[in-house]
């Protein structure tokens, strides 16, 4: 028997622009940049090609679900590539006890490697910048929010959990680049997993 485990995550991606300040948060990341339109046009909901979207999506009472299996065909992507300037990723995030070594967000693109940033879950709960630097020592069965700035030119990557900053990492080389949110799994990851999240916007 498979086990499904769950992680909310709501996506957000800015760029640099307006000036804006929040209270509501110790520090406010999004400070100076502006919000972009997230809908159908730049993300789609991913699949396996031999499915039909309804066997790994769902959208009830404004509630997004999505589930992949290890044993899942390719799929394909679509969204906002940069190859410059500084871009920001937000995104509200919810892991659920028993989740184990997966993937919640990414920023592609990168050489020779894949990728310039990964936040995993690791067994114990921890989240951590790749499998290295730990950014929260149990982040398991509460909501959290997540900001990734990434500033191209600069090659630098900052990440704030709650409005705490976190992280700050060298970028890893790549001509292009762009976010990745969702649970992806890993070679020691669990068999099954599932994303839910809500109030979508960029």
């Amino acid at each position: 028997m498979s086990v499904l485990n769950h992680i909310a995550l709501v996506s957000t991606a800015f760029i640099l622009l307006l000036t804006q300040w929040s209270s509501s948060w110790p520090v406010d990341p999004t400070l100076g940049f502006i919000s972009l339109p997230l809908n159908t046009s730049n993300y789609h909901i991913h699949k396996p090609y031999d499915l039909p979207l309804s066997k790994r999506y769902s959208f009830k009472h404004g509630v997004h679900k999505m589930w992949v299996y290890f044993k899942d065909k390719p799929l394909s992507r679509i969204g906002y590539d940069y190859s410059s300037g500084v871009w920001q990723f937000e995104g509200y995030g919810y892991v659920p006890c028993g989740t184990a070594n997966v993937t919640i967000m990414q920023v592609f693109g990168a050489s020779p490697h894949a990728t310039t940033l990964m936040l995993r879950v690791g067994s114990n709960g921890t989240l951590t910048y790749y499998r290295t630097v730990v950014l929260d020592p149990y982040i398991y069965d509460r909501w959290f929010r997540v900001n990734v700035i990434h500033d191209v030119y600069a090659s630098h990557l900052k990440v704030y959990i709650d409005g705490v900053l976190k992280l700050e990492a060298p970028g890893r080389g790549g001509k292009f680049h762009y976010f990745k949110c969702g649970v992806y799994s890993q070679p020691d990851g669990l068999t099954t997993w599932s994303l839910v999240g809500k109030g979508s916007r960029c």
